[in-house]
C-alpha cells in the first residue's frame, strides 16, 4: 500500500524521536539550566519595568502547582505593605534583601540566607544592593499579591535565618557525605517526604551529586560548577542561578570553581549523596 502524506509524516516523527533518545547523554528526565540561558519575564506584567524580574526554573507561578523561581530586583526596591496567598521560601543569591513586619528594623541578608513568609501575614520585602536576586519557592499556587487588608492567619510563623546563622554538618541523616570538605544545613520539609537543604562544596571539588528519589531540584545559589553530561565529556558552566533537575536516579557530575566555595540548594524525595 502506497504511504499517505499523513503516515510519511508519523514515521518522520517516529524516526526523529529514535535519534533523538540514542544521542549519548540526552536523558528525558533531566533539565539542566543555565544563568546565562534563563528566560526572563515579570513578576507583575501589569507593572512593567517597575516590577521584580521574574523566571520559572520548574514549574508554573501562574497556576495551582509547586514552582520554583528566579526573582531579581532593583536596588532601593521596597514593596508596601502586602500579603500573599500561599507560603513561600526564599534564598538571597546576591545582594542583599530584608523581609520582615512593615514596622521592622531592616535587617539585610546576603547571599545563602534564608528565610519564610507564611500566606496571609502582612509584610514588605526591600533589597539593597545594585544587583540583588533570589530563589523563591511555592508549593501550591498561583502566587498572587494581595492587599494587607486582606491578612489572616494561617497558624505558620515566618523564619529568618541570615548566612552568619546557619548550621553546617559534616555528616548528617539527610546527605550521605563521601567527599572531604562537604557540609550540608538543613533548611525545611521531611526527611520521608520532600526537604531543602544547603549543600557546601569546596574550592576545587571534584565529585558527583548522586540522586535517588522521583525529584530532585538544585539551584547553585553561591559559586560556580562545571556540570558534565551523563555519558559524554561536555561541560556547561553552571554559574549562580542556574539549575539542575532529575526525575528518576542519576548521578549529576560536578566540578567545583578552584577560587571559591559552592553553595548548592537541593530539594530532593529522597537521600541522596556527595562523594568525590
Amino acid at each position: 500500500m502506497k504511504p499517505t502524506k499523513r503516515n510519511k509524516l508519523t514515521i518522520a516523527s517516529l524516526l526523529l524521536s529514535t535519534c533523538f533518545l540514542l544521542v549519548p547523554g540526552a536523558h528525558a528526565q533531566d533539565k539542566v539550566i543555565a544563568a546565562k540561558d534563563v528566560e526572563w519575564g515579570y513578576l507583575n506584567p501589569a507593572r512593567g519595568d517597575k516590577s521584580p524580574g521574574a523566571a520559572d526554573l520548574w514549574g508554573d507561578r501562574t497556576k495551582d502547582t509547586a514552582t520554583g523561581m528566579l526573582v531579581r530586583f532593583n536596588k532601593g526596591f521596597e514593596s508596601p505593605p502586602h500579603i500573599h496567598n500561599i507560603t513561600y521560601r526564599g534564598i538571597v543569591i546576591e545582594g542583599e534583601m530584608h523581609n520582615d513586619d512593615p514596622n521592622a528594623a531592616k535587617m539585610w541578608m546576603p547571599t545563602g540566607s534564608f528565610w519564610t513568609q507564611p500566606a496571609g501575614e502582612d509584610h514588605t520585602t526591600a533589597a539593597n544592593d545594585k544587583t540583588n536576586l533570589i530563589y523563591l519557592e511555592i508549593d501550591e499556587g498561583p502566587y498572587l499579591v494581595k492587599p494587607s487588608k486582606e491578612h489572616f492567619d494561617n497558624g505558620e510563623r515566618p523564619i529568618n535565618v541570615h548566612a552568619d546563622n546557619m548550621v553546617w554538618l559534616q555528616k548528617s541523616d539527610l546527605v550521605n557525605i563521601a567527599a572531604n570538605g562537604v557540609s550540608v544545613a538543613y533548611l525545611w520539609g521531611e526527611t520521608s517526604s520532600v526537604y531543602g537543604t544547603l549543600v557546601k562544596l569546596p574550592k576545587g571539588f571534584k565529585g558527583s551529586i548522586k540522586s535517588n528519589g522521583d525529584e530532585f531540584k538544585a539551584v547553585v545559589i553561591k559559586g560556580s560548577l562545571n556540570y558534565t553530561q551523563n555519558n559524554t565529556s561536555r561541560q556547561i558552566e553552571l554559574n549562580a542561578g542556574s539549575y539542575i533537575e532529575s526525575s528518576t536516579a542519576a548521578n549529576h557530575s560536578v566540578e567545583g570553581a578552584n577560587e571559591s566555595e559552592t553553595i548548592v540548594y537541593v530539594r530532593t524525595s529522597s537521600k541522596f549523596s556527595v562523594t568525590d
